[in-house]
């Protein structure tokens, strides 16, 4: 099924790295998605929900300080955190110490930050 167009949707997005393919494979491992290389030879992938295409860009410095922060939404943050640290990636802020949802933010191997959020039940 192809993706919705709809005017003002988010849908892509050039996600800073150091190492796209290191990159791609610690996403892999976080969030189960699957990825596809483009024909300029970019990796991108489209989510859990095939409506976002985001891609690793090199040559630009990791998105590390607050600014514009991307959230992806996760089944257990508590179980996304535990796949973050043990594929090399730092917890910045557990879930809850910034907000009274169920976020939590950290950072990638390449030093990008980003976020996780769970639907409050």
């Amino acid at each position: 099924m192809p993706p919705t167009v709809a005017n003002g949707k988010i849908c892509y997005s050039q996600i800073p790295s150091s190492d796209p393919e290191r990159d791609c494979n610690f996403q892999e491992q976080i969030f189960d998605w699957e990825f596809r290389r483009r024909d300029s030879g970019e990796i991108a992938f489209s989510g859990s929900t095939g409506e976002v295409s985001p891609s690793w860009t090199l040559g630009r410095p990791p998105s590390e300080t607050r600014g514009l922060w991307i959230y992806s939404m996760v089944d257990s943050g508590a179980a996304r955190i535990d796949l973050v640290r043990s594929n090399g990636g730092e917890i910045i802020e557990p879930i809850g110490a910034n907000s009274p949802e169920s976020t939590a933010r950290f950072r990638d191997l390449s030093g990008n930050v980003l976020g996780l959020y769970q639907e409050p039940s």
